[in-house]
């Protein structure tokens, strides 16, 4: 199974309604996937934390959200999820393209990708790091429903290994 099309499939199968973020070149199959989908809202944000106020109003309106972002964008969001997730337990998924790890070849995302595991940590945001297509459709649907146990966000992160998977789940 293809790498965007099993994060779609978990999106969709958690009853995710709304989706807001900021896009990057990890996540534009994916968004292509949702924007086509009539039962899905998606909401492009200009910076991260809008894209989190905007899921916790949608949120607030009933739907079940998530947020795509880069991880650089994590650091953007810190105040708002501490500020605004914590203080009102607004559930979201974070669904995160973790650059600056393996196989990353611009240095400036080399710090931030070293830091986004503890950034998480630091604000007890769970997160969880699956390796194929298969395990982050489960990990999703988990995820989506801890989140809303917790009244709290859940973290999902995809390192550049994992997209490389092909149309047959297998690497390229």
């Amino acid at each position: 199974m293809k790498g965007s099309l099993a994060i779609y499939r978990g999106i969709k199968d958690s009853n995710i309604d709304f989706v807001s973020g900021v896009p990057c070149v990890n996540l534009k199959n994916l968004i292509s996937l949702i924007e086509r989908d009539r039962d899905i809202t998606y909401i492009p944000a200009t910076r991260e934390e809008e894209a989190v106020g905007i899921c916790a109003g949608a949120h607030l309106a009933g739907r079940r959200c998530a947020i795509l972002m880069q991880n650089s964008g994590l650091g953007n969001s810190i105040n708002s999820i501490g500020s605004l997730c914590k203080v009102y337990q607004i559930p979201l998924l974070f669904l995160i393209s973790h650059r600056g790890d393996l196989k990353e070849k611009i240095p400036a995302q080399v710090p931030m990708g070293r830091w986004t595991k503890k950034l998480l940590e630091t604000i007890e945001m769970p997160y969880y790091c699956p390796k194929t297509p298969e395990e982050a459709y489960k990990i999703i649907k988990y995820g989506a429903d801890y989140a809303h146990v917790i009244g709290y966000p859940v973290a999902v992160l995809f390192d550049a290994l994992y997209w490389e998977y092909d149309s047959k789940g297998e690497r390229l």
